[in-house]
């Protein structure tokens, strides 16, 4: 099923299109996101150009020869750190819908000569890949700008493999917020106004078929959830099994 292509969408892809032509990074700045030992294995110019809030790779745990999908892979930085530990045996599939996006993303990963890297056009609500082919589910602050989470939550489920696994970053809240935030178009390309509470994240995930589900602040410390005020959008790492 093809997704209808909604304002939102729109929104979106013209805040990425602008993004993917500077020369910087328009979100966190990589060395708080990710440990400098990590950004050293790339050139400056890629390994700085981030757009996340967390560190899924960290999350992920990756195995040599593993198939990893990247949600929303941007300029291609964690597709080509995911690369670097799955080995010549393993591949990253990196989506995106924004073709400016796909182009920095081709150009940076010539440049480092991958062969076990591709990057597909399409939207998280329709995945252009098969069904139970891909070991492992990455994404860095994507998925709360998708106006149909329940759909990217099935299609996760549909092409991970028995047994695998989701390991993203993402924007939560603890509560929900404020409907003038909501509607503000605007504030959905800053990765705000599509946020979900961190209890309706879990629950869509568990309502596609998931187990072993936790969204925990970036810290992986959950006793950090008693201090974030109601409505407060937060960085979070979500992690979830596929069962056997």
């Amino acid at each position: 099923m093809k997704p209808t292509i909604t304002p939102i969408h729109e929104i979106v892809q013209a805040h990425y299109s602008k993004a993917a032509r500077s020369s910087s990074s328009c979100c966190s700045s990589s060395k708080a996101i990710y440990p400098e030992e990590i950004l050293n294995e790339l050139p400056a110019d890629i390994s700085e150009f981030s757009l996340g809030c967390g560190n899924p790779i960290h999350a992920a745990a990756l195995l040599t020869g593993e198939i990893v999908l990247d949600l929303g892979s941007g300029g291609g930085l964690d597709c080509f750190l995911a690369a670097r530990r799955v080995g010549n045996t393993g591949k990253i599939i990196g989506v995106d819908m924004t073709v400016e996006m796909l182009e920095r993303a081709r150009e940076n990963s010539s440049k480092l000569g991958f062969t076990n890297v591709e990057f597909r056009e399409g939207f998280l609500e329709n995945l252009p890949v098969e069904e139970n082919s891909v070991d492992v589910i990455i994404s860095n602050c994507v998925i709360n700008l998708s106006p149909d989470k329940t759909r990217v939550f099935q299609e996760i489920f549909r092409v991970l493999k028995p047994g695998g696994r989701l390991a993203v970053s993402d924007i939560v809240t603890n509560g929900q917020l404020p409907e003038s935030v909501r509607n503000n178009m605007e504030a959905w390309g800053a990765c705000v106004a599509g946020a979900l509470d961190m209890q309706d994240y879990s629950r869509g995930l568990e309502t596609a078929g998931f187990e072993e589900i936790k969204v925990l602040p970036k810290t992986y410390s959950d006793e950090l959830l008693h201090v974030i005020p109601v409505g407060q959008p937060f960085s979070a790492i979500i992690t979830a099994h596929k069962p056997i």
